[in-house]
């Protein structure tokens, strides 16, 4: 990536790579994958591509809810990483990651069982496993530099961000983009179950969505299909590759082994799949859109 050496790089994570353009960023998803925190000396092909074309999909049909940082996908993009990398307005981003449940799974779940509420807010008695919730919940949550992140009440996230009118409007538009994004989701067979955004300030101190947005990474899809409560679901994320860690007697302990070849294939497959349901356009038309 000769284009990149020669950029500052900002940061760098499990699956991105930020780099400084001056008053703009660079943001270049990998072909990286991860499971229980650690990253596999194996990629996925095309994964980078796949979570940067759902992202500019919604953020060219979201902007109406709440501005986006995105400024382009081309112009400005080095060719080695066109197609996977945005450019993209800097923001200061705020110390909450915006979680909205639409479903009662993972985590919610698990803090249902045990205490009847989720971050806090209670629920009816008798939910099950995987039913939808009587509305949309806000459950934010901290952003850690190591470890996992912390589930937090609204009242928690008004302090962290300092503003409790912010943390109003953060709310608010979270829950507005995932209804806009389940309804859009359902219509194409899929169930978006919860998802996650990260927003900042630009600077001008106007609020705007950032990072990826309603990615396979950054959000929990069920196919509509064969869906009923009591049980988990299959997802349109790395869960082909998550599930062959878990039988692979790996003790989940960096360094993580290398995946097969097979788990490789049907995890890309599941990336695109969820794309060209969600767009309605064969993944292809990414490909030439963003040009050679």
């Amino acid at each position: 990536m000769s284009a990149l050496s020669d950029l500052p790089l900002v940061a760098s994570g499990k699956v991105r790579e930020i780099y400084d353009l001056g008053d703009r960023l660079l943001l270049v998803a990998s072909d990286r994958i991860s499971t229980y925190d650690v990253v596999h000396p194996t990629e996925i092909p095309d994964k980078g591509k796949v979570l940067t074309a759902l992202s500019v999909f919604w953020f060219e049909r979201t902007g109406g809810i709440v501005p986006n940082h995105l400024v382009s996908f081309t112009d400005g993009v080095p060719d080695e990483v066109r197609g996977r990398a945005l450019v993209v307005r800097k923001l200061k981003m705020l110390p909450v990651e915006a979680v909205i449940r639409g479903y009662i799974t993972g985590s919610g779940w698990k803090d249902y069982q045990a205490t009847g509420a989720i971050s806090g807010i209670e629920l009816p008695p008798g939910l099950q496993e995987s039913q939808q919730l009587p509305e949309p919940l806000y459950t934010p949550s901290t952003k850690a530099d190591v470890g996992h992140d912390e589930a937090i009440d609204f009242e928690r996230s008004a302090e962290l961000v300092g503003d409790r009118t912010l943390a109003q409007e953060i709310r608010r538009v979270s829950v507005a983009l995932y209804e806009y994004a389940a309804e859009h989701a359902r219509e194409r067979g899929i169930i978006l179950a919860d998802t996650k955004f990260e927003l900042g300030l630009d600077s001008d101190g106007s609020l705007m969505l950032g990072d990826e947005v309603l990615t396979p990474d950054s959000s929990r899809f069920w196919p509509l299909a064969g869906y009923e409560t009591g049980r988990g679901q299959p997802s349109f994320d790395k869960q082909i590759a998550r599930d062959w860690a878990a039988g692979s007697g790996w003790d989940r302990a960096p360094p993580a082994p290398e995946l097969p070849a097979e788990i490789v294939e049907r995890t890309r497959a599941k990336y695109v799949e969820v794309y060209e349901l969600i767009t309605g356009e064969p993944f292809s038309a990414w490909l030439e859109r963003v040009g050679p």
